[in-house]
């Protein structure tokens, strides 16, 4: 069997992986990777991938690009492209457990050493999900249509197979404040690799908006983003807007309309662009993988992290009912471990006394 081979999907993912290998070279072991990118099929994310694909080959990575999204004979031929190498790799690194293509090919694999890498706050939901033993469902989702039931099958082996046993090893590497599950080992991404290669960043007066997609992901309902967003800059005298990379531009039109906002569209990842600057003195968020990971990338700079609560009256009527306790609980334990602040929602009803 030969070395690494990582399946990565987004730009987040890659730079967890970037931050995966520092940290093993650090250690003193070179994981000898390939890398594989399994791009989706928004430009902005596109874009963001080849960026981060180019610092990775600085980093003396190899990359394999392969498109299993564009045409319905993608995936095929992608599956059949990367047989090879999955059967021969030692050691996977996945950066979305959730992903059916991922999970597709993790059952193609013969690897005894796993490696689960930060997707995000999705990495709570995946732990919290494998410790009950229970279907990988992102939160957003019911689980219940029609391609979730016909891939099940494929969903509860990929499960099993990330379950550690005595000739598998499963590791997790992340930064968001979780508990392995019983045999997981778990180590802590702190965001070394982003540090040591940019910043410290010029600091700006003032406060920068971080953009959200829950409107995208059907969670939140537009309009009261909108107003949401446009209350908030109004309030704290925010004067720029960071979209993420899913926003729509029929949405950040009307935000930069409504709101007076400057839209940044970031060309790297939010952790690199913040530590590249210059930055805002505060960074309003609202709850998001950024008020886990933007602490630790921005440790020592004084820049300040506050989050602002989703009211439940701005949720839309197909939201999942995880939805709710789930973007509560990224906002406590961000509140917990990192000590950031909080926004004040102008929005919110007023809680009699």
């Amino acid at each position: 069997m030969t070395g690494t081979l990582a399946l990565v999907e987004s730009p987040v993912q890659l730079l967890n992986l970037l931050e995966w290998v520092h940290t093993e070279r650090q250690a003193g072991d070179d994981p000898d990777c390939t890398v594989v990118v399994l791009p989706p099929r928004d430009p902005m994310s596109r874009g963001q991938l080849r960026r981060m694909a180019g610092l990775a080959r600085d980093e003396g990575l190899t990359l394999r690009w392969c498109e299993p999204r564009t045409a319905t004979a993608g995936p095929l031929r992608t599956l059949a492209r990367l047989t090879p190498a999955l059967l021969r790799a030692r050691r996977l690194v996945l950066g979305d457990p959730f992903s059916r293509f991922v999970q597709a090919l993790l059952l193609i694999g013969r690897a005894r050493d796993l490696v689960v890498i930060d997707d995000g706050t999705a990495t709570m939901e995946f732990v919290a999900l494998l410790a009950g033993r229970q279907r990988l469902v992102r939160w957003h989702r019911s689980g219940r249509g029609v391609r979730d039931v016909a891939f099940g099958v494929v969903a509860a082996s990929a499960r099993r197979r990330l379950t550690p046993g005595a000739r598998r090893r499963v590791e997790l590497f992340s930064s968001m404040p979780v508990t392995a599950p019983p045999g997981t080992q778990l180590r802590a991404n702190r965001l070394e690799w982003t540090r040591s290669r940019y910043g410290p960043p010029a600091v700006r007066a003032g406060a920068d908006i971080i953009g959200t997609s829950l409107v995208e992901t059907g969670v939140v309902d537009l309009d009261r983003y909108l107003a949401a967003v446009t209350a908030i800059a109004r309030a704290q005298g925010a004067t720029r807007y960071f979209a993420h990379r899913r926003e729509r531009e029929e949405k950040l039109r009307r935000l930069a309309t409504q709101a007076g906002l400057e839209i940044v569209r970031p060309d790297l990842p939010l952790e690199l662009v913040a530590r590249r600057g210059p930055i805002g003195s505060r960074l309003l968020s609202f709850p998001s993988t950024v008020v886990h990971t933007l602490p630790l990338a921005l440790a020592g700079t004084g820049v300040e992290v506050a989050v602002c609560d989703i009211d439940p009256s701005w949720l839309t009527s197909g939201a999942s009912p995880r939805a709710e306790g789930f973007l509560t609980g990224i906002t406590q334990a961000a509140r917990a471990r990192h000590g950031i602040g909080a926004v004040h929602n102008p929005l919110a009803p007023a809680v009699a006394p």
